[in-house]
């Protein structure tokens, strides 16, 4: 799970559809879903995910609890869709075209996601109830955290195939160290970073690599 660090929502592009008919049902109006989206992460921020209620987050949003089953039919069911939409769509990875470029991007987007307010309250919160609700970590890990470190991991394959990185490298190990550290110092500890901290960090992590 901490690979899968998810930053705040980001609002929706202009040109999307009024609205989406369920199959023989209402059509859902957007405007509406990301109200209740936006509500959802506030309340979750809030209150966890253990005492968040669907009451709560429809009263925030200003619509009613039956607007929320039309779309989602659990609280698991709402929280697994719509964390793994946010941190899904922002794990880019992009190529920089040097690896040492890429770990930099990579440790860059991860830090602006913990240094935002409600994934920074967020993210621990889901962590720490993942190990008392099965359910949860399971769907969670499944869509979030798989999927981020199999983005993470072409990271690491695209170094090897420009010979950056040795073919036998422990991808595994890497990929903890990648998000490691930085989680650790952001999310658990709290602990200021200065300016240059990634680019000091991203140097460490290509020393490790290649040990």
């Amino acid at each position: 799970m901490p690979s899968t660090p998810a930053p705040q929502p980001s609002p929706p592009a202009p040109d999307r559809p009024p609205g989406r008919r369920l199959p023989g049902g209402p059509v859902l109006q957007d405007s509406v879903t990301e109200a209740i989206a936006a509500a959802f992460f506030e309340e979750l921020a809030a209150a966890g995910y253990a005492r968040l209620s669907l009451e709560a987050v429809a009263k925030r949003a200003g619509a009613g609890k039956a607007a929320i089953y039309r779309r989602w039919t659990s609280k698991l069911e709402m929280t697994v869709d719509l964390v793994s939409a946010v941190a899904v769509d922002a794990s880019g990875t992009a190529d920089t075209g040097t690896l040492r470029g890429d770990v930099l991007a990579f440790l860059t987007e991860v830090a602006d996601a913990l240094r935002q307010p409600l994934p920074a309250r967020i993210i621990p919160d889901l962590i720490a109830e993942g190990g008392r609700n099965p359910e949860l970590a399971e769907a969670l890990f499944s869509t979030v955290r798989d999927t981020r470190r199999a983005k993470a991991t072409e990271l690491l394959e695209r170094a090897v195939d420009r010979g950056e990185l040795p073919a036998d490298l422990d991808r595994g190990i890497a990929l903890d160290l990648l998000v490691g550290p930085l989680y650790w110092r952001l999310a658990v500890v709290h602990t200021p970073t200065a300016p240059d901290h990634l680019d000091r960090l991203t140097d460490k992590l290509l020393a490790a690599f290649r040990a």
